[in-house]
């Protein structure tokens, strides 16, 4: 077991290429970039409770040519900093990793003001911007590795709470395996289709599990990367289709999908149910506390699947 953010803090600091600077706003214990702090203190910069500073510096680090690691909490960059990242970063299509970590309702008792579950919406809208939320410790991993070789804008969704692997949990066939723009099909079923990103790809699975009981059969769908958006998974995947995300419904994964469906599936089935958080705020709790109020864990799942085969 082990938190995204954790196997952030580990790959980042084993990164080889000297060219890597890492800047962080007073968190580093908590984004574990006090790791490469650690490491690598010569490229190492915290600007103190100054997220829009930090971003701007980041934004400033990468116009010399530098990969630019920016972490703080997820509802500092996608809110605090936002005119920092929409103009700094995103609008001189800078070489800028905005890697935040206690994203989502899982953040637990820190509760509403702490709870970042608009930033998918908020940082999808950003030009050039693309976006990735991991499903493991492992694909954490795999994605920080591969945005280090890549080029441009990145923003990397990271929990707090500890999770498993999911080939730990599940079996080698369940391995996460990350491919830029591709959803990966984890469970290939014919009745239904369940799309999860995050820390939901568990219960995703977990539901698909006990509906076999049922004898429904669903594919589970792994969309880690929601920029860009792998549509041609989406229109491919048996229906109907039930969305699962640890974030505002209104803006996010949920509503990317509704969209493709809407403007390209044509005259196929395109019903779909979206789960997640409804223009509401989040609350201080226990993480599967909170999922349990908002209507997230693997039985809501079932039942979303059930209402619609």
């Amino acid at each position: 077991m082990k938190a995204t953010r954790d196997a952030y803090g580990e790959t980042l600091a084993g990164l080889k290429n000297p060219n890597i600077v890492v800047v962080d706003a007073d968190l580093s214990v908590s984004t574990r970039t006090s790791k490469f702090a650690k490491k690598h203190p010569k490229r190492f910069f915290d600007f103190g409770i100054a997220e829009a500073n930090m971003i701007s510096q980041a934004a400033g680090l990468a116009t010399t040519g530098k990969i630019v690691f920016a972490s703080t909490f997820a509802c500092f960059a996608s809110a605090r900093a936002l005119d920092q990242v929409r103009v700094s970063v995103c609008y001189s299509k800078l070489n800028v990793k905005i890697c935040a970590t206690h994203a989502g309702l899982t953040i637990g008792e820190d509760g509403a003001s702490h709870q970042a579950l608009s930033d998918i919406g908020i940082m999808r809208s950003m030009p050039y911007m693309k976006v990735f939320v991991p499903a493991d410790p492992n694909e954490t991993e795999q994605i920080i590795r591969w945005i280090a070789k890549d080029d441009g804008p990145t923003y990397v969704r990271l929990g707090r709470n500890k999770i498993a692997d999911l080939h730990d949990k599940f079996g080698k066939s369940y391995k996460t395996k990350f491919c830029y723009a591709r959803a990966q099909k984890i469970i290939d079923g014919k009745h239904a289709t369940i799309i999860a990103c995050g820390y939901m790809v568990e219960k995703a699975l977990e539901a698909a599990m006990k509906l076999v009981e049922d004898k429904i059969h669903v594919t589970v769908l792994n969309m880690s990367t929601l920029k860009p958006l792998d549509e041609k998974a989406i229109l491919r995947c048996p229906k109907p289709i039930v969305t699962v995300e640890e974030g505002m419904l209104n803006s996010g994964l949920g509503n990317a999908v509704a969209a493709v469906l809407c403007e390209k599936a044509g005259k196929k089935d395109t019903r779909m149910i979206r789960l997640g958080v409804d223009n509401q705020f989040g609350q201080s709790g226990k993480p599967e506390e909170l999922l349990k109020h908002y209507h997230l864990q693997t039985e809501n799942i079932v039942r979303a699947v059930k209402r619609l085969v």
